[in-house]
């Protein structure tokens, strides 16, 4: 049956199948072909030969001769891939994958949703139809498929297969096994030996006819199944007829539509082919030459970084190296002969960090050792950035500690030279003996010395100046760097929220069956946006070159010269309006950089801190001979003027305050004060010790002096010319209309205190010292003055021969002069002390209360004096004639005297309050005395001569000058009556 119906792969065209006979020709039997898309058409590719544009052959071009399309594959061997680890549900997942299972479907918006309402309308037709199939289903009996013989036949062949063994029927059964083959032949029929040979011969009969039935029974058993299946079979081979004609026919079709297609390609498709084959072609000649140009320029990196470097231009350098890095490891990556150009650009890289400290370095020693007379200050403004941009871009922060090793030199260097200068100039030092500059130094006198200082201090602020200038320039780069790192960061932020509507590119593709894959590489890439181009090669190209070719893409030419080492730069303008490019691969974090910006100014700190401590040094050289002990009140002061302005100086330039040259100066300050006072203080006592306690006259300095203060000015005045001198001292000091009666030492001392006053004016640090010092030296006159006066030491160390009432007086009067100042001292000192040394004016309060203490004690020394006489004269007092007695022309005697003595010393006011104190003392004696005498006031003769006595009293008294006003109140000298 298979040789009369064989089948081919290609069917004969002489069927007559009356599918095709009504067809006359292929024209008419076959609708016009359209165009269709080609199932594996010559894809393009990026190999260079034309004649290879796909590996896959076509079955337009390839329909004659046989291709992988006439391959036969065995489909269970396709659906089952061994590389999977484990078999998949179906073709389907094998294909896409197990989620293709799981991924829910979504409901098409093209078709209706199918609810059982669409049934309803069948239900209705089909619900009868269905009753009566149920009615007649259960009226007819079911019909026997097989009847009782068929049935009966089917157990006689299960029967008769019964009797066949089992051996015959296991699926591994082969008569080459020699135990299969002894158990269906047993050699014990086919024994010749010993007689038994007929009855052999008879059981291999026997054998033979038992495998025949066996046959007879398979055979019959074979019939009776294709018996029973005949019809199906025969159906199938009718079938399979039919088909073979169809395929027959369809195969013809397909062949003259495969004529017609190879015909359209020829036409249609080929041309257009071959024109993306020459384009691609074309685009692969054109990026070939981009790349030998490419490697033509990478190739002059050495030489022209060495151009560049015999330039000083490092930043160039750096970037054209960082360039040519990343061209060689994306668009030259492989190229042979560029293997060791990575490392030779490393090693180079790493010379140029050398260089640039090594330059830096020079830089900073030429800048800091130029003659300090040069009014640019900066040097070389343009080089000096260019070196911080280098730095910074090869992370070396550290360089600023360069620039400060060179400042520590240069600031010795300078006190060297100002010291070389002055004692080349100064014709009594004789350099040849005096070999050290520090003994050359101390040979020098105030003035000399002075100036020299004065120059010192005039180079630093200078000196500063400049370093200044330069650490702000340092740090300006520093801040651009910082400025466009942020200023970077914003961009991409902005780019990043921007990217969903900027990332769409609109690129002409060709949309190709085969495999449903999207290509490009067709179209040249000058169709292609200028977003789809490749960014990588921009970095080495100059956006004004010119094409390659008349006929060439428009793509940047790569360049060689150093402007290439800025592209993708930002362009920002320094402090010295130059203008530079910053990179944008500076990779530096904020951190870092605020961190390197701290630095560098504190450097700027760290400078003044050097100027004061070598001028401390040089200061502490010229000390140690005790010079600066030695000065006088004038020049320390000038000293320390210079000191302070240049510490003042120092703090404008840098914007902090270095305390090493302060804390000099203040060392100095205290042992200046200390000497200061010790030297007034030894002087006061000088003066108190040889004080004879007489009033002294007062020349016109000292009322000038005097005056000053009064208006406000508590300083020393200026000495007036020699004819201003000649004015003639006065017996009085005034001061605000009131008369002093001053000594000596007092107008002294007044001009001690305001030397104190005025010293704290010129030395501002050392008022707190002053203050304390000005108090002792208050203290020590007041307690000094009281020995000498109260005490009776003037007899010792003067050799007076008594302390009189007017010694007495004139010692009060001096101390109410000083008392009247300590306010006006006390205002000036609290106008330069701080609020937290309010504290210290305290000493002044003391001191008011000491004074005024003192001059109540010599008022009390001046009543008790008369209070003695009073108690010596009224004693011996007797109530007789003659009136007045002689008790009491004596006590008036006395009086008169007290008053001579001290009315031009006191002030009136004063002076009556003394006698009213005096007057009280001599009615308290009287009234005693004259109860021990028992005269009453009963007005009789004793009263009246006691009265007479006390109205001469009265008479007397209130007839000196300035107590006729005077209320005596005499009458207390009685007793009352009770």
């Amino acid at each position: 049956m298979a040789s009369s119906h064989s089948s081919s792969p290609v069917p004969q065209s002489n069927s007559s199948d009356a599918f095709f006979k009504k067809e006359m020709d292929a024209t008419k039997r076959f609708r016009p072909v359209q165009s269709l898309p080609d199932v594996c058409p010559k894809e393009p590719t990026g190999n260079t030969d034309p004649n290879n544009l796909c590996d896959s052959p076509s079955l337009v071009v390839d329909q004659h001769r046989w291709t992988i399309y006439h391959s036969k594959v065995n489909l269970p061997a396709a659906l089952n891939d061994p590389r999977l680890a484990k078999r998949e549900s179906d073709f389907f997942t094998k294909t896409w994958g197990v989620d293709f299972v799981d991924t829910e479907v979504t409901p098409s918006f093209y078709l209706p949703q199918i609810t059982k309402e669409h049934f309803a309308l069948y239900q209705q037709e089909i619900t009868p139809r269905e009753r009566v199939h149920e009615r007649c289903k259960d009226t007819c009996a079911p019909k026997n498929t097989f009847d009782g013989t068929l049935l009966h036949t089917h157990d006689k062949s299960r029967t008769d297969l019964e009797q066949v063994p089992k051996i015959f029927m296991k699926p591994d059964f082969a008569l080459e096994d020699s135990l299969t083959f002894n158990a269906v032949l047993p050699w014990s029929h086919f024994s010749t030996a010993g007689g038994k040979g007929n009855r052999d011969a008879a059981s291999s009969r026997l054998l033979q006819e038992k495998l025949s039935h066996y046959l007879d029974i398979v055979e019959v058993n074979i019939a009776h199944q294709i018996s029973l299946r005949s019809e199906a079979f025969f159906h199938a081979m009718t079938s399979q007829h039919e088909l073979q004609d169809y395929l027959r026919k369809t195969s013809q079709a397909v062949k003259l539509l495969r004529e017609k297609i190879s015909k359209i390609d020829k036409v249609m498709c080929e041309g257009s082919l071959r024109v993306l084959r020459l384009s691609l072609t074309r685009n692969n000649c054109i990026k070939a030459y981009n790349k030998l140009k490419l490697m033509a320029t990478v190739h002059q990196t050495q030489p022209t970084v060495q151009l560049l470097l015999s330039t000083s231009e490092f930043v160039g350098a750096l970037d054209l190296i960082a360039t040519t890095q990343e061209v060689l490891q994306q668009e030259l990556q492989g190229i042979h002969s560029f293997r060791h150009l990575g490392s030779q650009l490393c090693e180079l890289e790493k010379l140029i960090d050398k260089m640039m400290i090594a330059e830096f370095s020079t830089y900073a020693r030429n800048d800091l050792n130029r003659p300090l007379e040069d009014d640019c200050p900066i040097l070389e403004e343009e080089r000096l950035i260019s070196l911080v941009f280098g730095l910074l871009k090869q992370r070396k922060l550290n360089f600023y500690e360069i620039y400060g090793d060179e400042m520590i030199i240069t600031a010795k260097n300078i006190i060297k030279q100002c010291v070389v200068n002055t004692v080349s100039q100064i014709e009594e030092i004789d350099t040849e003996v005096v070999v050290k500059l520090a003994d050359q130094m101390r040979m020098m006198n105030f003035p000399q010395w002075f100036d020299l200082l004065k120059n010192v201090f005039s180079k630093f602020t200078i000196f500063l100046k400049r370093i200044k200038a330069t650490l702000n320039t340092i740090r300006s780069v520093v801040f651009l760097v910082l400025d466009k790192n942020q200023k970077t960061r914003d961009l991409e932020d902005t780019l990043q929220k921007n990217s969903a509507k900027d990332s769409v590119v609109d690129t002409e593709v060709a949309y190709l069956t085969h495999e449903g894959m999207f290509i490009s590489d067709a179209f040249s890439e000058g169709d292609l946006p200028p977003v789809a181009a490749d960014t990588t090669s921009q970095r080495n190209t100059s956006p004004n070159s010119e094409p390659c070719s008349s006929d060439s893409v428009s793509e940047p030419e790569c360049t060689t010269d150093s402007s290439s080492s800025k592209e993708q730069t930002s362009s920002s303008v320094t402090p010295g309006a130059v203008e530079m490019m910053i990179s944008d691969d500076m990779k530096l974090t904020d951190l870092e950089l605020v961190r390197l910006a701290n630095n560098i100014q504190e450097l700027l700190y760290n400078a003044s801190d050097i100027c004061h401590d070598r001028s401390v040094k040089f200061l502490m050289a010229r000390a140690k001979d005790g010079f600066l002990e030695k000065l006088n009140s004038n020049e320390f002061v000038a000293l320390s003027r210079l000191m302070e302005g240049f510490i003042l100086d120092t703090e404008q330039i840098c914007g902090r305050k270095s305390m090493s040259l302060r804390g000099a100066l203040q060392s100095q300050a205290n042992r200046f004060v200390n000497r200061f006072h010790e030297e007034r203080k030894t002087k006061l006592s000088l003066l108190l010790d040889n004080e004879r306690w007489k009033q002294a006259e007062v020349p016109a300095e000292f009322q000038d002096l005097v005056d000053s203060v009064s208006d406000g000015r508590i300083s020393l005045p200026e000495k007036k010319p020699a004819a201003a001198e000649e004015r003639k001292p006065t017996e009085f000091l005034i001061v605000e209309g009131q008369k002093y009666a001053t000594v000596g030492t007092v107008l002294l001392l007044i001009r001690i205190i305001l030397e104190y006053c005025q010293c704290v004016d010129n030395i501002p640090s050392i008022t707190t010292d002053m203050l304390t010092r000005l108090s002792d030296l208050l203290k020590y006159f007041n307690s000094r003055s009281c020995q000498l006066v109260l005490g009776a030491g003037a007899l010792q160390v003067v050799g007076l021969k008594t302390i009189t009432t007017k010694n007495l007086a004139l010692s009060s009067r001096c101390l109410q002069l000083i008392v009247h100042y300590i306010p006006i001292i006390r205002a000036h000192f609290e106008a330069r002390l701080q609020p937290k040394q309010f504290s210290m004016l305290r000493h002044f309060d003391h001191i008011t209360k000491d004074y005024h203490d003192h001059i109540a004690e010599i008022s009390a020394k001046l009543v008790a004096i008369m209070d003695s006489l009073f108690d010596k004269l009224l004693s011996k007092y007797e109530v007789k004639a003659p009136v007045p007695s002689a008790c009491f022309r004596n006590i008036c005697k006395q009086m008169a005297k007290m008053h001579e003595a001290i009315y031009d010393l006191l002030p009136e006011e004063q002076t009556q309050m003394l006698f009213l104190r005096i007057n009280a003392s001599y009615k308290l004696h009287l009234k005693r005395q004259l109860a021990h005498l028992n005269v009453v006031n009963d007005g009789g003769p004793l009263n009246g001569l006691v009265t007479s006595d006390v109205a001469f009293y009265t008479g007397n008294l209130q007839a000196l000058k300035g107590l006729n006003n005077l209320d005596l109140n005499m009458a207390e000298i009685w007793e009352q009556k009770r």
